[in-house]
């Protein structure tokens, strides 16, 4: 499968899904990958997870135009980078969907989610009571989700650790649209950082997407 849906966010960001229709060898035969990476496949060798990880680094190799090695490390943190090219990444995936996202000026954070109605019964876990208040009852599901991406997004821009979805990062007030802008802040201890977090439903999946 090519990529499925492509969005250039400004001359030097851009985030594009892949829908993963490949079985994990034809994934793997299209990447270089050293020996610790090569030994990490063989530990998650069965179902989606192997999937989705093959399927990110395919992704993301097509959208830098390479066919050599790309040093791909994750810090201490959980947060991917790269050790030899000038980009910031991102990545997330959910069911048939792997989503990257690069910038070689800011970081970023992107976050894919299939909409299933189970989040209406954990909303309480990622939202304060303030925002549960300006959901949108008609659109129950997509709104939590978009709530959701939004907040994995920043965490993932962030890129720390120990970070409260509850507690730390709040959202603003706003309609559900199928497209929308959502208003972020990641506050913790002297730390405000404020985001402008972009959200669009694309078929039955919700995206988040965000720069630092």
């Amino acid at each position: 499968m090519a990529i499925a849906y492509r969005q250039r966010i400004d001359d030097d960001t851009e985030f594009a899904l892949w829908k993963i229709e490949e079985k994990a060898d034809d994934l793997y035969n299209q990447l270089q990958l050293d020996k610790g990476e090569k030994a990490y496949v063989e530990t998650i060798s069965n179902g989606k997870r192997n999937l989705h990880w093959l399927s990110t680094r395919v992704l993301l190799r097509k959208m830098l135009l390479t066919d050599e090695y790309i040093d791909c490390k994750v810090d201490e943190h959980g947060k991917p980078y790269l050790v030899s090219l000038p980009y910031h990444i991102s990545f997330s995936h959910s069911f048939d969907y792997a989503a990257v996202m690069i910038s070689k000026k800011r970081p970023v954070g992107i976050d894919i989610e299939q909409i299933k109605e189970k989040v209406e019964r954990i909303a309480h876990k990622f939202m304060r009571n303030a925002e549960l208040d300006f959901i949108n009852e008609e659109h129950k599901t997509q709104h939590l989700y978009a709530c959701w991406c939004a907040k994995e997004a920043v965490y993932k821009c962030n890129g720390q650790k120990e970070i409260s979805f509850i507690e730390n990062i709040v959202l603003s007030p706003f309609d559900f649209d199928k497209q929308g802008t959502i208003k972020a802040c990641l506050h913790k201890g002297e730390k405000i950082l404020n985001y402008q977090v972009e959200y669009l439903q694309y078929e039955d999946y919700m995206i988040g997407f965000v720069t630092g």
